[in-house]
């Protein structure tokens, strides 16, 4: 008697239940009971029908790459794991290094959609025109924002060896715009953290507000989404590109508004869907890695997927795998390279292994 219950409740399960589990209403109705896990500081929660046990093992496993501090996944809207490392957690502030050159991109594109800048053909002179050297090399006149943005701004480079004398500059944004031209506007790719820093400086100019209060004001609206502290340089422009202190969780939120198409997620629009898709286009490539760059974020394929990520020093890394609705994002101790080390070749290798169990879902 038992079984032939059993049986009926499977066959109504299987052309009823189930495909009520897969319809968006369903799971709002369950959020709204407060059975299936929102994205919230409560998704270390999860249900252990929510959570693959694959996806656990993963990121158990992680512990044995010892810089990292932090994973955090979300799937299709939904965290499905995070775990924190050597008494971290992703609600610990990390500084996301130059992961924080993508979020000075989102903000470009917001303040050209609102009318702010004029555009990524709007020349860098036209707003910066007080910062110019005496002596200006003609080609300034030709660096126009889109240059910044894709690292091709054809000046010499401030990351790398010149990093250090930059920012013991009195002045960064002249000091960046008084560097040798090494190659013409719109050539190859220059790894630069000062043309990222000209564009706080062309975002707080243009506005008349400070980068951060544009971040909080423009990017604040998603949930849980926050930046914690933010170097300034001498003349108190925030730090375009580097020394931000964000969470993971924080980062995973920045992230899922690409994933999204720009919306929040109550459906508020925060960044214009054209300016994920200009940003997310190939512009250049690294000639260390081989990656595509757009403007902002790097491109390469990892585990069978087309990935865009935001990389900063140390292992800070932003993943996003639109095909599949993942976002992943880690930090990890930001005190050594982790190009050399081979430490951001680990942290592909754990997005490929996530990607596999997001395959299975």
């Amino acid at each position: 008697m038992h079984f032939k219950w059993l049986r009926a409740f499977f066959v109504r399960a299987k052309r009823v239940i189930f495909p009520m589990m897969r319809s968006i209403p369903f799971l709002a109705a369950l959020l709204l009971a407060g059975i299936a896990p929102a994205y919230s500081q409560q998704s270390a929660n999860l249900s252990a029908a929510l959570l693959p046990a694959t996806l656990d093992k993963v990121l158990s496993d992680a512990s044995r790459i010892e810089p990292l501090k932090a994973v955090i996944v979300a799937h299709r809207g939904f965290v499905i794991g995070e775990r924190g490392y050597g008494g971290s957690r992703v609600d610990s502030p990390a500084n996301i290094k130059s992961a924080s050159k993508s979020v000075v991109s989102a903000l470009v594109g917001i303040a050209i959609d609102k009318g702010v800048l004029q555009g990524t053909d709007q020349l860098v002179a036209s707003v910066l025109k007080k910062e110019l050297p005496a002596d200006a090399d003609p080609r300034l006149a030709q660096l126009t924002i889109g240059h910044l943005l894709s690292m091709q701004a054809g000046l010499e480079p401030t990351s790398g060896a010149n990093y250090g004398r930059w920012v013991a500059s009195a002045n960064w944004v002249r000091d960046a715009l008084s560097r040798p031209f090494v190659d013409t506007p719109g050539g190859a790719m220059l790894y630069s953290t000062g043309s990222s820093h000209l564009l706080s400086a062309i975002l707080a100019r243009a506005s008349g507000r400070t980068t951060l209060a544009l971040a909080r004001d423009w990017l604040g609206p998603q949930e849980h989404f926050s930046i914690d502290a933010w170097d300034r340089d001498p003349q108190g422009i925030y730090f375009g590109g580097n020394n931000m202190a964000m969470s993971a969780r924080s980062l995973l939120a920045f992230g899922e508004l690409y994933r999204n198409g720009g919306r929040a997620r109550d459906g508020t629009r925060l960044l214009p869907a054209q300016w994920i898709a200009q940003s997310w286009t190939p512009r250049t490539s690294s000639r260390y890695t081989g990656d595509g760059y757009g403007y902002g974020w790097f491109l390469r394929e990892i585990g069978g997927q087309d990935v865009r990520y935001a990389w900063g020093f140390g292992g800070q890394m932003l993943y996003i795998v639109p095909a599949l609705g993942l976002t992943v994002a880690m930090t990890s101790d930001e005190t050594s390279s982790s190009a050399s080390t081979g430490h951001r070749d680990e942290l592909h290798a754990l997005l490929a292994q996530i990607i596999k169990v997001a395959q299975t879902r």
